[in-house]
């Protein structure tokens, strides 16, 4: 090798040898003020939440908005979760419940949101999620609610209503489907799995490369991909995290129909979260059903200024043909306006539940 390209190489790596040991440093001592918070919180009494959320999205859209490049926004927020999660693991690793196995869209959010040093507690259920967290065997859960192709999650939705726990974080993840087999290629492929929804999000996808190959609908992605990765010939529809837990080559990559297909997860605890200085605020409403009646009732917002992001209504269980309304609106419940128009919703609703404020999702 050239002896000027050795000089000039060594140098680099000479630099990156002394930053690294800065980084190591830095990060350790990141890590020992993360501890001291817990201390002084004890000290005082405060309550046993060590995860933040509204503290953790300030921090997170700080980084954003000074990085100067060349790693992405994307990238650096991945970096600074981790390290976030690591602190936080130091007194004690966040029990985090979500719908399994795991290899599922719903472990890819939680570890997007929480990190990898976490305790991953799939469930069999939806239901099992929310009773897990209920119960205390796990600190938060991690539930999808809607999907940008799919409409509504209405499993979701009906135990908000019932449920004692409070939404303090969303999730939005990308959902990328890719098609995961031991089979070299498309024509020894005799029968794709998936769940009902990943198949529909790649309806067109097998009609022009499958047709006529018969598709099997499992109860999750990750049981596709189980399955493929023991039955000659099956194809899994699954995600990245899938195809890294059964250790799957993807013999198509990104084969969703619609290329913007995202959904959105709620982020469930036993507490709220603070005000982050960009926030949602989600609510439940019923109110008689006669002419006019929700307009009526929703005007509270718009007379304070404040934006609805989403609207979605449920059939009540209590009578039929009743329905219950599921109200995303821009702010915090603290906020000025956002608290105005809560005040006069109550005294003009039938029913009204707030399910919590919690931070935009970073992303």
């Amino acid at each position: 090798m050239n002896d000027d390209l050795q000089k000039e190489l060594g140098a680099v790596r000479g630099e990156i040898d002394s930053i690294d040991a800065e980084l190591l440093d830095l990060l350790n001592r990141r890590a020992k003020c993360a501890q001291k918070v817990g201390e002084i919180k004890g000290r005082y009494g405060e309550d046993g939440h060590i995860y933040r959320p509204e503290r953790e999205a300030q921090v997170l859209r700080r980084i954003q908005d000074t990085n100067p490049g060349p790693l992405s926004n994307e990238s650096v927020t991945w970096f600074f979760r981790e390290v976030m999660s690591a602190c936080l693991s130091l007194e004690q690793p966040l029990g985090i419940a979500f719908l399994g196995p795991l290899g599922t869209f719903s472990e890819q959010a939680a570890v997007k949101h929480f990190g990898h040093a976490t305790r991953l507690l799939p469930q069999s259920s939806i239901d099992d999620v929310f009773r897990d967290v209920e119960a205390g065997h796990a600190d938060y859960a991690v539930v999808p609610v809607e999907n940008s192709t799919e409409g509504a999650v209405g499993r979701t939705l009906d135990l908000l209503l019932g449920t004692s726990l409070k939404i303090c974080g969303e999730v939005v993840l990308r959902i990328h489907q890719h098609l995961l087999c031991k089979e070299a290629d498309l024509s020894t492929v005799t029968k794709v799995a998936s769940h009902a929804q990943s198949l529909a999000q790649c309806h067109e996808w097998l009609n022009r490369n499958l047709p006529g190959v018969p598709r099997i609908s499992v109860g999750s992605n990750a049981q596709a991909a189980q399955l493929a990765a023991t039955e000659p010939g099956t194809a899994a529809i699954a995600g990245e995290a899938a195809a890294d837990r059964y250790q799957l080559p993807k013999l198509a990559a990104n084969i969703e129909d619609e290329p913007n297909n995202t959904t959105r997860f709620l982020v469930l605890g036993r507490h709220d979260a603070g005000a982050s200085g960009r926030d949602k605020t989600s609510l439940i409403v019923s109110t008689p059903n006669r002419s006019g009646a929700l307009a009526d009732l929703l005007s509270p917002f718009s007379e304070a200024g404040v934006s609805m992001s989403r609207l979605e209504s449920r059939p009540a269980r209590h009578a039929l043909w009743e329905y219950v309304f599921y109200v995303d609106v821009d702010g915090h419940r603290d906020d000025p306006g956002v608290a105005h128009a809560l005040r006069q919703l109550e005294a003009r609703a039938g029913y009204l539940k707030l399910l919590g404020s919690y931070p935009v999702a970073v992303y």
